[in-house]
């Protein structure tokens, strides 16, 4: 029963995904932007992503049976992409379709010298280029995101076949691919809400992929890109300090990191744009949001709605307790030295992405994203670890939904104090001390494992 169940699932799976790449495609013909060629556009496009998908799966695992399972995640991920496509977020309003608006009406690439914009010039690139099309930009901004969906997908894949690498022929790695396009903080960062964040992110997951494999330089270099992209990728960065104290990572390798970064904005500066505003957009940034918290699932929810504090205290309390969790991994790493190995590694991995944004000031309810996508990977690799990723995610999914919908999910009010994200925060503390309390696990198996030696 179950070989022949094994037979059949595949060709089921490919069936229903090749449905719902069709549904994909008609649902394209009635976006209300553009016209017709316009959307045979972005159908092409949705269907030339979904092939890339099943490509990239076909590159990792050479197996048939694969790639038609792939295809019902890939067709309901694109579907539920299509759906979206239309929805114009307050921030695609309010900023990005501005930026297109300017780069348009001052030559694209000829504007990238110009102060446009918040983001750092690898996404500015993106944006000058398609201000030459006249598809509508919309669906271009989210058509880019989607490609870089499919690629975060590709990362979830090797990261837990990284970090499997003994157990050959498990379909953990494929179920991450999968559940990666799936998760609902993925589909809507980009899809609906306009956002890139999936960028960074991606990289992210591909530079620890290449650090479990052994492959540091590169690595570290994909971290310098992240960076480029996206202030944010600071979170996850301090783990290659932990490696370098490890002995894991020379010193020199570092150096990959800087090297790319300069790399990206290289064509910025031979455009005439001036290094100081490159190098300042992310000092404007820290600036730019005065509020302690925007939505985000972090420590601050717990200070009651409306208290009057001293916010840069709170502030400098909270850059201090991420510093001090970032300090004691880099000690651990220090001490731990050659034990150091992959499964320590992830672990450090959630520990930094979930616990340095929690404490940061400060911060939106995006900048969880690496916490959704690494807790994914980690409860993939091992089921054990599958509370971290369902707190992470609920947690992350709700902070959206309070942004989207302009409402908060559940106010609660306790002796006369009014909290209006508490669940959220206290779900993202959950998984944190869980990621916290199964690396001390790890830390005193490897030590026992020492004794006993």
């Amino acid at each position: 029963m179950n070989n022949l169940w094994r037979k059949r699932l595949p060709p089921l799976c490919g069936g229903l995904g090749c449905a719902l790449l069709a549904g994909a495609a008609w649902v394209c013909t009635g976006l209300t932007l553009g016209g017709g060629g316009d959307r045979l556009f972005v159908a092409l496009t949705l269907l030339t992503i979904a092939a890339l998908a099943e490509a990239l799966i076909w590159f990792e695992s050479r197996r048939p049976d694969w790639v038609l399972l792939a295809l019902l995640p890939v067709g309901a991920a694109i579907l539920i992409r299509a759906l979206c496509l239309d929805h114009t977020s307050l921030d695609y309003k309010d900023f990005l379709s501005q930026w297109y608006v300017y780069f348009k009406s001052n030559g694209g690439f000829d504007a990238v010298k110009d102060s446009v914009g918040d983001y750092n010039v690898p996404y500015l690139y993106f944006m000058a280029a398609i201000s030459y099309s006249d598809v509508p930009d919309l669906y271009l901004i989210k058509l880019f995101s989607i490609l870089w969906d499919v690629l975060l997908a590709w990362g979830c894949l090797r990261l837990v076949r990284s970090l499997m690498r003994e157990r050959q022929g498990s379909t953990a790695p494929l179920i991450a691919f999968g559940a990666a396009l799936l998760l609902p903080t993925v589909a809507l960062n980009g899809a609906y809400w306009g956002q890139c964040d999936v960028i960074y992110a991606t990289l992210c997951v591909h530079a620890a992929a290449l650090t479990l494999d052994g492959k540091h330089k590169a690595a570290i270099a994909l971290m310098g890109a992240a960076f480029s992209f996206k202030l944010q990728a600071i979170f996850v960065l301090p783990l290659w300090g932990v490696l370098w104290l490890a002995k894991k990572v020379k010193f020199w390798e570092l150096w990959a990191f800087p090297l790319a970064y300069f790399g990206t904005i290289i064509p910025a500066l031979l455009m005439g744009k001036p290094l100081g505003d490159i190098l300042g957009v992310y000092l404007n940034q820290m600036g730019e949001y005065p509020r302690l918290v925007l939505n985000a699932p972090s420590v601050y929810q717990f200070i009651p709605y409306g208290t009057q504090l001293n916010e840069a205290l709170a502030a400098k309390l909270g850059i201090a307790a991420a510093g001090a969790l970032v300090l004691a991994l880099l000690g651990l790493g220090f001490w731990l030295g050659n034990r150091l190995d992959r499964e320590l590694v992830m672990t450090a991995a959630v520990v930094l992405c979930v616990g340095v944004p929690f404490f940061l000031p400060h911060m939106h309810e995006r900048y969880f994203f690496l916490a959704d996508v690494f807790t994914l990977c980690w409860a993939c690799a091992n089921v054990r670890r599958v509370p971290a990723a369902v707190l992470a995610e609920g947690s992350s999914l709700a902070s959206y939904l309070v942004y989207l919908r302009l409402k908060y999910n559940c106010v609660l009010t306790l002796g006369g104090c009014t909290f209006v994200m508490p669940l959220e925060a206290l779900a993202m503390l959950a998984a944190l001390v869980f990621a916290v309390w199964v690396l001390t696990g790890q830390v005193r198996k490897r030590k026992n494992q020492e004794g006993l030696a």
